[in-house]
């Protein structure tokens, strides 16, 4: 128990936490107080979840590059435990809103998106390093919301975040993001940072 505080600490996880739990509570009482119907704009569903991926990208790096290839720990099903943690965090969240009077759903496109968004993240911080894992998911969907309604094929595969919960082209782009940044993640880890970057922190 003494090292999982330490962990969650270390890698700010109260902090990324709480800014995804506030940003949910501030838009689910946005839409409350401005809308008359339940059911929020999928729009506002994508960009919630989107920011709540967002905050928990920070947790996904801690503070020594050196001591995430130590071999003096078994890395890989504790990387694997933070993802599905991470997962189950932001998804529940938004779950639970369908139990309420402003429901941020449908679930399926809940569950799909933030597998998506959250895998796409996991391989950003593989590639990229931490610090820019959240730069392909946020210019990806923000692009999505914007252009996301078209009955094309090869659309309906790039806008994924925005498409029905019964698209299966979504699901699947959903779910090759999902595994790859799963695999990606878990078994290397965060990429270290440049050296200039490293000691700027």
């Amino acid at each position: 128990m003494r090292w999982l505080t330490l962990y969650l600490r270390t890698r700010g996880a109260p902090l990324a936490l709480a800014g995804a739990a506030g940003c949910v509570a501030l838009m689910w009482t946005t839409w409350s107080i401005s809308s008359d119907t339940p059911d929020a704009d999928l729009q506002l569903v994508v960009l919630t979840l989107l920011l709540m991926v967002v905050a928990v990208t920070a947790t996904l790096g801690g503070p020594d590059d050196a001591l995430e290839s130590t071999a003096a720990f078994s890395w890989l099903p504790r990387r694997l435990a933070h993802l599905l943690a991470g997962f189950l965090f932001v998804a529940g969240l938004l779950l639970i809103t369908l139990l309420t009077g402003a429901r941020f759903g449908p679930g399926w496109l809940v569950v799909r998106d933030v597998a998506g968004l959250l895998g796409m993240t996991a391989l950003g911080a593989a590639t990229l390093g931490t610090a820019r894992a959240w730069f392909l998911p946020l210019g990806w969907t923000l692009v999505a919301i914007l252009f996301g309604q078209d009955t094309n094929l090869l659309w309906r595969v790039l806008t994924w975040q925005m498409q029905a919960p019964q698209s299966v082209p979504a699901a699947v782009t959903a779910g090759v993001l999902a595994i790859g940044g799963l695999i990606a993640y878990t078994v290397a880890g965060p990429v270290r940072a440049a050296p200039a970057e490293a000691a700027q922190h």
